[in-house]
């Protein structure tokens, strides 16, 4: 595996795209703006976000699944559970992160239960209670999200049994989930993070959300899995952050069909996403879940700006900090 410096500096040449150092592809369109240069973690506010993992369902082994940490004095509120979510939280407390320290993890908030938003729950429900988290994992999320708590923990029945009662020291509390369902609306309030679930359509989901996270500091908004939606809009409005999915407008003109069919009614373009965001007016737009089928970070920064949006916005990689 790639030494955490390679690593970092993968991550600073996929997501950089200024004025001075422009990007191999076509640059952007005349008077735009140059997307946004990363800052060093010790400049960024208090809260912050931090992208454990940018992919998709495709097996690209430089993106985990999809997670976003956001951090507020000294807590730490996940957004959905992508394969190597536990690993990706230790690289980025290794990179600075100091408040991702394993036994931290125990909040998270599923988006919706598609596999690749997901299937790092086990390794969130049991790798930190290994290295010794005392509290239960707090799982929030949509209907359903019990139901997949408790399978887990069926799942890993033998495990637990013996961790619990072999010979490891093992404490007797943190291999716990314990899972709220919710609706629309302020789903969390404590320690001055006020966090609201916010009803997006996705496809064929009955409920999948998005999450908006405010303190006295920022308001920070994760879109989740989403075709362009209003509630995005409203949620923002002027919003710090704004972490939203995205595929290639171009690269989708390519795809058969079916898959057309599928991503038209799934997920969000360059282009609709660049009318989104005019009208949500973030800070800063961060491009997660990035479909590109062949395309670069460039390209999709390129489609965004000759979409007409002139913000500041990064595409971003595993480890990202905002």
């Amino acid at each position: 595996m790639p030494s955490l410096s390679k690593r970092l500096a993968f991550f600073a040449l996929a997501v950089t795209m200024t004025a001075c150092s422009p990007p191999p592809a076509a640059p952007p369109a005349a008077g735009a703006k140059p997307a946004t240069v990363q800052k060093p973690v010790a400049a960024l506010p208090d809260t912050r976000v931090v992208m454990l993992g940018t992919g998709t369902p495709n097996a690209d082994p430089t993106r985990s699944g999809p997670a976003v940490a956001v951090i507020a004095k000294g807590k730490v509120y996940l957004v959905d559970a992508g394969a190597g979510i536990v690993r990706r939280a230790a690289a980025a407390k290794e990179a600075g992160v100091k408040e991702l320290e394993m036994p931290a993890l125990n909040r998270v908030f599923i988006t919706h239960l598609h596999s690749d938003h997901t299937v790092g729950m086990p390794d969130l429900m049991f790798s930190p209670w290994v290295l010794d988290r005392k509290d239960p994992l707090a799982v929030v999320g949509p209907p359903g999200v019990a139901a997949m708590v408790e399978h887990l923990s069926l799942a890993y029945a033998e495990d637990i049994d013996i961790r619990l009662h072999g010979l490891e020291p093992s404490n007797k509390t943190g291999y716990r989930a314990i899972a709220e369902e919710v609706q629309p609306g302020v789903v969390y309030r404590g320690d001055g993070m006020t966090v609201t679930a916010f009803p997006v359509p996705h496809g064929n989901w009955k409920h999948s959300y998005g999450y908006a996270f405010e303190t006295d500091e920022r308001r920070i908004v994760v879109s989740g899995d989403t075709i362009a939606s209003d509630e995005v809009v409203a949620q923002c409005q002027g919003c710090d952050v704004l972490v939203h999915e995205v595929y290639s407008a171009e690269a989708f003109k390519k795809r058969p069909a079916e898959w057309q069919l599928y991503h038209s009614h799934f997920h969000t373009s360059t282009v609709e996403l660049a009318g989104i965001a005019k009208r949500a007016k973030p800070k800063l737009l961060v491009l997660y879940h990035q479909l590109y089928w062949g395309s670069t970070d460039a390209d999709l920064l390129r489609e965004i700006r000759e979409a007409g949006y002139e913000g500041e916005v990064v595409s971003a990689a595993d480890l990202g900090v905002y």
